[in-house]
């Protein structure tokens, strides 16, 4: 996805300033394809970075989002998770254990544009049951 380049220049190539919490975040995200939650990412790496806050990772998040570097999901009821992914693809979420699966696609889904001229920025497609696992009774 991005392996070519390292993630200070993937960050100035969205307009972020990379600084070390920054850095960090977008790292996470990018090795975690969990697709975490703000409180996740913070738990996380508070060990690694002391003087890191919980605002920090959620402006860091909000920024990322608003820049196209990550992308919010607000497919699971217990909160908003994120993923570093920002490529063509959709979700499905699990009610059964709570797992948020990457779903994707041979080619682009071509969803139809809503009426009333309005300008569309985003769409996103999400899915919800239960995934493999939890219908063949795994734990794992």
């Amino acid at each position: 996805m991005y392996s070519s380049v390292n993630t200070g220049e993937l960050l100035r190539q969205y307009g972020i300033r990379p600084s070390v919490q920054r850095v960090a975040v977008m790292d996470y995200l990018l090795a975690h394809r969990t697709h975490p939650t703000a409180e996740e990412i913070y738990e996380a790496l508070a060990p690694q970075i002391p003087t890191l806050s919980k605002t920090t990772v959620y402006n860091t998040l909000s920024l990322l989002v608003e820049r196209g570097a990550a992308a919010y999901i607000a497919i699971d009821p217990r909160g908003a998770r994120f993923d570093g992914d920002t490529s063509v693809h959709g979700h499905f979420f699990c009610t059964e254990c709570g797992a948020l699966h990457d779903v994707f696609f041979e080619q682009s889904p071509l969803l139809p544009e809503p009426e009333g001229g309005h300008a569309v920025a985003c769409a996103q497609i999400y899915y919800r049951g239960i995934c493999a696992d939890c219908r063949n009774g795994r734990d794992d």
